[in-house]
């Protein structure tokens, strides 16, 4: 099923994965089972995929380069583009993997949380400024609109750093696998409020969110949108009206 000949596209962000170490790595980090229906999106030429044939019940792939899923000829191929795909066509329990175009990392992963409550879990290989982004605490520099959408809904982990020679071509930054897992209680956070939010993350919340009913829900309005954690906001979407 792998191929080297391919020439990655920039339009795609394409970064080919082909350590066997890393691969092996990840492998042993998904766990997997007979039982799996897993999801891998951006298969590329393959290298994960042929670890993954064999391992798992139902093993399926997202690709939007035509040329690249023609030679995926073992697994059903979804031609498609992973932003805009309906991910509620597989069954409640898939798992999700995949070496994520780094242009698209972020409205990609905004995309997967409305499937939250479909999935298993998901493991990706990410830029690991975005990794570290979406696991980053309150009040820290890397905390933002993507550390409180995706806490509100998944446990995460960092699970390992990955060098840019584990790839072909060798990206310009470090990358990073990271573990989501649904919360059996998830937060509801309104995304306008978020958005407004963290639009405006330097000034104080009284003055990012005018009209917010910070009393309602408990919070200090002289403090800042970085300062709250995904429950404190899960209380401010349920007290206020934008």
């Amino acid at each position: 099923m792998r191929s080297t000949s391919h020439v990655p596209r920039k339009r795609f962000g394409q970064h080919f994965l082909h350590d066997p170490r890393v691969l092996a790595h990840l492998v042993e980090a998904l766990q997997l089972s007979k039982d799996d229906f897993v999801v891998e999106i951006g298969p590329g030429e393959g290298a994960l995929t042929d670890r993954l044939l064999g391992k798992v019940g139902t093993l399926e792939v997202i690709e939007i380069d035509r040329d690249l899923a023609a030679r995926l000829g073992k697994v059903k191929v979804h031609v498609a583009d992973a932003l805009e795909f309906d991910y509620s066509i597989f069954p409640k329990g898939v798992r999700l993997i995949g070496n994520l175009p780094y242009n698209i990392s972020t409205p990609l992963l905004f995309h997967l949380a409305r499937y939250a409550d479909r999935v298993r879990d998901l493991h990706f290989m990410l830029q690991l400024e975005v990794v570290e982004r979406m696991v980053a605490a309150p009040s820290t520099p890397a905390y933002g609109r993507l550390s409180v959408a995706l806490q509100a809904l998944f446990r995460m982990k960092k699970l390992f750093k990955v060098g840019s020679g584990a790839f072909r071509p060798p990206p310009k930054v470090e990358s990073a696998v990271v573990r989501l897992e649904p919360l059996a209680k998830p937060l509801v956070v309104n995304e306008e409020l978020l958005r407004r939010a963290f639009s405006a993350r330097r000034k104080t919340l009284r003055n990012a969110l005018p009209g917010a009913n910070f009393a309602a829900a408990g919070i200090d309005p002289t403090l800042r949108p970085e300062n709250l954690s995904p429950a404190d906001y899960a209380r401010l979407s349920m007290n206020s009206i934008l």
